[in-house]
């Protein structure tokens, strides 16, 4: 396959594709230009590291392989990816051969997020599956294990652009006849986009419950979040889905994740809450964004969430170029790789406590901190009622109770 040189970059918020610029690659670098029309438009789709100009653009080779995290974004990682090699091994083409252009290529309309990248490399795949998670959640151990599964075109399908550890598929739902369908670019009218995760080799049986006790525990903490629920199959398993905050409808939201858009390497990362805290007051231009991020840091802290790396948090635009945090996502207890936070707290990462919670909250003077990480607190003291109440076996209730205490 020969590799593409240059790719066309649009944003989608509603029937309209607004062109935002080209890609092009040349002796092995990248290079980025915004359309002159679109700079008038003044959207700053990624304000921090690719400010509008009229500048030929060129990003560092790390951390996104000469891309702009703005566009890395777009492309999946993960279990995502893993997909993706797998589909296009399946077929012959050579994965270490596949540049970041390639890739975004293969994402096309189908990305997270408002993004678009023409031309569109299509797979193709069979027109009909049915969605049975018990079904799925077996396929899916088969691709990790390696193993051959005939359903790989249709997993892909399902969770291609999708990033993060987990197993995870793009549906629409119904919630009014529970009925669920492939991910589209246009859903049936009542039917919303969802994403459904699976276990991993390595999750707890009863990981969809956990996850959805901690979901309803940070909305009793204060803390914004898309709509959650466990989705049971025929035989009684759940899994735990939640509604996709980057659409509204069929309508679309620019999604930019804190890795991309400060261009952090969220598997060798060195932010801080601390960075995070000015980030999201740079985009919201609200000292209540100090706040959002101070009691998600709380939360974090005391309900064990290490794994809160930087693509773990992200931003929204809309059609207007207002941004904001995005509702949070990924809160459910458990370690990084290293053991320690992800993201750091005042600079502590393997012990933060409430007293480092304070310090970062007085740098940026935040009023009420001591109420906010209270309130945080005595939500998770309550661990025991949440995982009594949502499904969680006694011995995951108790082994994660031993953790976080309270």
């Amino acid at each position: 396959m020969e590799q593409i040189k240059k790719i066309v970059v649009s944003i989608q918020f509603d029937a309209e594709e607004i062109e935002v610029g080209e890609l092009v690659s040349d002796d092995k670098l990248i290079y980025f230009k915004y359309n002159q029309e679109f700079l008038k438009r003044g959207l700053e789709i990624s304000p921090i590291k690719l400010k509008l100009n009229t500048d030929i653009n060129k990003a560092n080779e790390l951390p996104f392989e000469g891309l702009f995290g703005v566009f890395a974004d777009s492309l999946p990682d993960g279990w995502g990816k893993l997909l993706l090699d797998r589909a296009l091994a399946a077929r012959g083409i050579s994965i270490a051969d596949l540049s970041p252009l390639d890739r975004l290529a293969y994402i096309g309309s189908q990305g997270m997020g408002a993004l678009i990248y023409k031309p569109e490399i299509a797979i193709d795949h069979a027109d009909q599956f049915k969605i049975e998670l018990d079904e799925i959640a077996k396929a899916t151990k088969q691709i990790i294990a390696g193993t051959a599964t005939d359903v790989l075109d249709e997993i892909f399908k399902l969770g291609g652009s999708s990033g993060g550890a987990r197993p995870k598929i793009l549906v629409g739902y119904n919630p009014s006849t529970q009925h669920l369908i492939g991910a589209k670019k246009e859903l049936p009218p009542q039917y919303e986009h969802w994403l459904i995760k699976f276990p991993s080799s390595s999750d707890s049986k009863h990981i969809a419950n956990i996850e959805y006790a901690y979901y309803k525990m940070a909305i009793d903490a204060g803390i914004e979040m898309s709509e959650c629920r466990l989705f049971e199959s025929k035989s009684g398993n759940t899994y735990f889905g939640t509604k996709r905050f980057d659409r509204q409808g069929n309508k679309r939201m620019h999604l930019h994740s804190a890795a991309g858009i400060m261009h952090d390497n969220f598997r060798l990362s060195t932010l801080d809450y601390g960075h995070l805290m000015d980030c999201a007051f740079q985009l919201e231009r609200d000292v209540k964004a100090y706040e959002k991020v101070l009691r998600l840091a709380a939360f974090n802290v005391f309900a064990h969430n290490r794994d809160d790396h930087s693509k773990n948090f992200s931003f929204l635009m809309d059609a207007t170029g207002k941004w904001r945090l995005a509702p949070a996502y990924d809160l459910t207890f458990s370690y990084s790789g290293h053991g320690m936070h992800s993201t750091m707290v005042a600079g502590e990462s393997a012990k933060p406590t409430r007293e480092h919670l304070m310090k970062l909250a007085t740098y940026f003077n935040v009023k009420n901190a001591s109420t906010i990480i209270e309130e945080v607190q005595h939500v998770v003291n309550n661990w025991k009622k949440y995982a009594a109440s949502y499904g969680v076996k006694s011995a995951s209730k108790n082994s994660i109770q031993k953790v976080i205490g309270g």
